[in-house]
């Protein structure tokens, strides 16, 4: 029994050993160069992303000799529509209309009825009727041929100021012309060589005249009855009753008898023939 004992001892130890020589002949395994297992029950793994998309703008158009390039178009069109307002109330018969229109509602004694915002909105449609014939012409002659591709960007421009001209300058007054020809240091100028910064301030001057003079013209009807109202409330002894209370339904009526809003607005459109 010893003896065998002592046999399965010497087995043991003689297997360990040989374990031991085993795992120390065994490479040690890289850890920079491990894989993982690959489970076929995992997903597949995610495609590569995609590049985001680019948006890339050129900016050309100055092939053309003497031609502007589109970067400067935009700046050019981008101040021309932030100076449009004034070019609307300044280079049109919107100066006239509007005043024009104000004074009534003064003269009328009703500062609130019509609303300024009625006010300014008749006013530019009525500009855009009487200028029609001038944006008519503007689109035909330099516009549409820029557009198309048949004029350059300044020829295009000094065609555009034509139209506008002319209807400025049957609408100013020659003494106006004159004063701020002076005034630059201008000589002798044939019309159509006029720069548009002397047409613009005699044209604007010109307006606010003929504006003022029709008010003028407007107030006369209106005072008289305000005369003849506080006439008669003196002779009844009514000294502490507004004379404006009691004329305004008159007023109102003389307007609206004389059909007054088509009388006003015929007028104006006649100043401008």
């Amino acid at each position: 029994m010893n003896r065998f004992l002592r046999h399965l001892f010497v087995l043991l130890a003689a297997s360990l050993l040989l374990a031991t020589d085993v795992l120390a002949q065994t490479p040690a395994a890289d850890p920079a160069v491990i894989q993982p297992a690959m489970n076929p029950a995992a997903p597949a793994a995610a495609p590569a992303a995609r590049p985001p998309l680019r948006l890339n703008i050129g900016l050309e158009g100055a092939e053309n000799p003497g031609d502007l390039s589109v970067a400067v178009q935009i700046v050019l069109l981008m101040t021309l529509l932030s100076v449009a307002p004034s070019l609307v109330l300044l280079m049109t018969s919107f100066t006239r209309i509007v005043i024009v229109l104000g004074f009534v509602r003064t003269a009328l004694g009703v500062p609130s009825a019509p609303s300024n915002q009625i006010i300014v909105g008749l006013s530019l449609f009525l500009t855009f009727f009487i200028m029609g014939p001038t944006f008519d012409r503007i689109h035909s002659e330099a516009l549409q041929p820029y557009l198309d591709g048949k004029m350059k960007s300044a020829d295009a421009l000094d065609k555009a100021t034509a139209p506008l001209r002319d209807f400025m300058l049957k609408q100013t007054r020659t003494r106006n012309l004159e004063y701020f020809l002076e005034l630059g240091g201008f000589g002798p100028t044939a019309v159509k060589s006029l720069p548009m910064r002397v047409v613009i301030p005699a044209f604007v001057l010109s307006e606010l005249q003929s504006a003022f003079q029709m008010g003028f013209l407007l107030f006369l009807p209106f005072l008289v009855i305000d005369f003849l109202v506080a006439s008669v409330l003196m002779a009844l002894g009514m000294m502490m009753m507004p004379p404006n209370v009691v004329s305004l339904p008159f007023k109102l009526l003389l307007f609206v008898l004389v059909d007054g809003w088509h009388l006003i607005v015929q007028s104006l459109v006649q100043s401008f023939n």
